[in-house]
């Protein structure tokens, strides 16, 4: 690989690391899949890549009969990295906008079921006899509530301020990507564990410092991405990997399964397209397979 692409992906690697609080196991996959991209580029370098080219490479991918799912995740860490050289101004344009991979393609996202939720919740117990332990657990349950309940992401949940609880009306303004505003409504646990939060937990971070942020850490400090997705993943006890995301899915997913309707799915998850959204209905349809094949006598081959 050339050496100016491998100073790319070692700062790239670090921002993933860090600012996303990805695991090691991801993080050689992402580079992997850059470096394959890097080598068709043959004398190109990364940041001189153009959608033309972008293009050309899943076209030889495709041709070479790569699984889709593999696919799939080599167009997501082309994407990442992209978004990441263009924050830091590295590149002025992004060459995988605009390229969607083909329907078949598409890796349906994973969820959570509303149990193993429910056990990350209740997991959430004070590791200590302080006063702070206990505030840890409270302000961790709470967390945990608003990301499911909301379905909002993590940068919404770390950039989330005091003025924008609704409580009494059981709602929170978020601000997603591109700095938009939308109004989220919170169940009655999400409020009950705010409140509770509120009342018990978050005193013991606010002493001789004052911050906005709702949800903070020892001296008053806002929460990091990456300790809210170690949080998450150190929460679930079900044997399975994790994340801010999934619970998120897993929102989006339940409530399409119990019958909600994809306009008010869109809005709540502040996707610009509802084509976005629409990846939630084949879901639902796995869900109607399943429970079919469960319950319908006719639902099972015969052996």
């Amino acid at each position: 690989m050339k050496s100016a692409d491998q100073r790319v992906l070692a700062t790239f690697a670090a921002y993933l690391r860090v600012e996303k609080g990805l695991s090691a196991r991801t993080i050689e996959a992402y580079l992997s899949d850059i470096a394959q991209f890097s080598e068709f580029q043959k004398d190109r370098l990364l940041g001189t890549a153009k959608r033309e080219h972008v293009r050309a490479f899943l076209q030889k991918l495709h041709a070479d009969s790569v699984q889709p799912r593999s696919v799939a995740r080599k167009i997501s860490a082309l994407r990442a990295l992209y978004r990441h050289l263009l924050l830091d101004k590295a590149v002025k344009q992004d060459p995988t906008l605009n390229i969607e991979a083909p329907a078949q393609w598409r890796v349906l996202p994973k969820s959570l079921r509303a149990d193993e939720i429910d056990g990350m919740i209740a997991s959430r117990m004070p590791k200590g006899d302080r006063r702070l332990d206990k505030a840890i657990a409270i302000r961790d349950r709470a967390i945990l509530e608003t990301l499911y309940a909301g379905a909002v992401r993590v940068s919404e949940v770390v950039g989330m301020r005091m003025l924008d609880l609704q409580l009494e009306e059981g709602l929170v303004v978020v601000r997603g990507k591109g700095d938009k505003e939308r109004i989220v409504p919170l169940g009655e646990g999400a409020v009950t564990a705010l409140r509770d939060y509120l009342k018990q937990g978050r005193p013991e971070f606010v002493k001789t410092r004052q911050s906005g942020n709702v949800f903070l850490s020892a001296g008053a400090r806002p929460l990091t991405r990456q300790r809210v997705w170690q949080m998450v993943n150190e929460s679930s006890r079900s044997g399975r990997h994790a994340s801010p995301h999934m619970l998120r899915h897993s929102a989006a997913t339940h409530m399409v399964e119990n019958g909600a309707d994809l306009r008010t799915v869109q809005t709540i998850l502040g996707h610009a397209d509802i084509g976005t959204t629409q990846i939630y209905t084949h879901m639902k349809l796995d869900h109607l397979r399943n429970v079919f094949k469960a319950h319908h006598p006719r639902g099972r081959r015969a052996k």
